[in-house]
């Protein structure tokens, strides 16, 4: 039994627009605009690598958002079941199964760094950064993340909490939690920036984030700007897909991607504001690499005036960062199990929780005591994360891309965009669209791809 706008009667919905738009947010604004976005920025020429970095958000990220809140919006089901509803009889659904699978190996190291968000907020809270020596900052990172119970411990906690809002439900659940989380961290992230931007020497940071200097620009600037857009967005990996399948016909497609990707971007600058003008104000390498969050910035805010609030403020912000994102990974695993096993949400919750608590423990302790047990040259941790990162999200993309530009076909590309026609949509971009579903973004995916083989 279906209801009027064609979905399954009893199928969970997001009960407004504004809902569907926070949650999507919140899956695209994660840890990597918090941490990796600044580090790319430091390392590949400032100003020059965010330009590029839009410009491929449009051109690539863009059109696979749209590829998957087609599937997942046409088919109001997830995963492999779209597929199999939107072209029966074909093996489309691997596609789907590549997403889930993808989606296993990121929560399982995510919830780890998630539970180093965590303890490091405990940390803030306890005012322990307060040495503005790197070494021992170092150290103390290290022995925290090498160690076995209590990053095994915040890990728990972290998915715990994931689970939590995940069992609640989509209107009940995730769209409660995005409409209070996410306004409240974009606050938090501008109040840093704010008091990041009127450090005595920040002016410098924001020269190097907002004025291009090309003359540091190279070929691995372009694919790094490229990557970041494709990742940053939560793409490739079913998570708009999943969303998507609960969201109601009236929607409009195209201002609901676009917003979402306004909004990503937007914090993303909004969090190079909060990082970049306090690491020239203290005079660190704007390159540091993923050391940036947990040895850089601690050792910014030992030497900043109310460093210790600024810190909590902080890692507080990286957490609920962590939180919208961790959420909607999940959410991709149990939406699959309910409709491939018929599973109940709390059941599946619970069994995805175990499953990915135990991989997850496996991955925190392939830092320390299982260090030196490899698979293909990688821990386990550094294994899950080049596998989905590398390989799955970009094949993942680019058969969502194809399946839609190619197999489901213009017609009913332009039906879903304009939901049957009753959306005024100018024809020029609906054309545009289907070329840059069909021809830009899988040719950006491949470039990505073939860079990926070559490294």
């Amino acid at each position: 039994m279906k209801t009027a706008n064609n979905q399954p009667s009893k199928r969970d919905s997001f009960a407004s627009s504004f809902g569907v738009l926070v949650a999507l947010a919140g899956s695209a604004v994660g840890l990597g605009n918090l941490w990796r976005f600044p580090y790319l920025v430091g390392q590949n020429g400032g100003a020059a690598f965010i330009l590029i970095y839009l410009g491929f958000v449009i051109l690539a990220g863009l059109p696979v958002m749209l590829a998957e809140f087609i599937i997942g919006r046409r088919s109001h089901a997830s995963a492999r079941k779209a597929f199999q509803k939107l072209a029966p009889g074909t093996r489309w659904g691997i596609a789907g199964v590549l997403g889930v699978i993808c989606c296993v190996f990121i929560l399982s190291f995510y919830s780890v760094v998630g539970g180093w968000g965590l303890e490091y907020l405990y940390k803030a809270v306890c005012f322990d950064f307060t040495t503005g020596d790197d070494q021992a900052l170092k150290t103390m990172f290290s022995g925290f993340s090498t160690s076995v119970w209590r990053p095994l411990l915040c890990h728990t906690i972290f998915l715990g909490l994931t689970a939590g809002i995940v069992i609640a439900g989509v209107q009940n659940g995730i769209e409660k939690f995005s409409k209070v989380m996410m306004p409240l961290l974009f606050l938090i992230v501008i109040g840093i920036a704010v008091r990041s931007m009127t450090l005595p020497g920040s002016g410098p940071g924001m020269d190097y984030l907002f004025m291009p200097d090309w003359s540091k620009v190279t070929s691995e600037t372009f694919l790094a700007a490229l990557g970041q857009s494709f990742f940053s967005l939560s793409l490739g990996s079913c998570m708009v897909i999943t969303y998507a399948s609960y969201v109601k016909k009236e929607a409009n497609i195209i201002s609901l991607c676009a917003q979402t990707a306004a909004a990503d971007t937007v914090f993303a600058l909004i969090a190079g504001c909060a990082i970049m003008p306090a690491v020239f104000a203290f005079g660190i390498s704007p390159g540091e690499g993923p050391d940036l969050v947990f040895i850089t910035l601690p050792h910014i805010f030992s030497q900043m005036p109310m460093g210790g609030v600024i810190a909590i403020l902080f890692f507080l912000a990286l957490i609920l960062a962590a939180l919208t994102s961790s959420i909607s990974i999940l959410e991709v695993i149990v939406a699959f199990c309910i409709e491939e096993f018929k599973m109940k949400r709390k059941v599946a919750v619970a069994v995805v929780f175990l499953l990915i608590l135990v991989l997850g423990a496996l991955c925190s302790l392939s830092i320390g005591p299982l260090d030196g047990w490899t698979i293909l040259g990688r821990n386990i941790f550094d294994l899950f994360d080049f596998l989905s990162a590398n390989f799955l999200m970009l094949i993942c993309g680019l058969l969502f891309v194809i399946f839609v530009g190619w197999k489901l076909g213009r017609k009913a590309v332009f039906d879903e965009l304009s939901n049957g026609g009753t959306l005024h949509i100018p024809a020029w971009l609906l054309k545009t669209a289907i070329f840059l579903i069909r021809f830009a973004a899988p040719a950006a995916l491949i470039a990505i791809a073939v860079f990926q083989v070559k490294e």
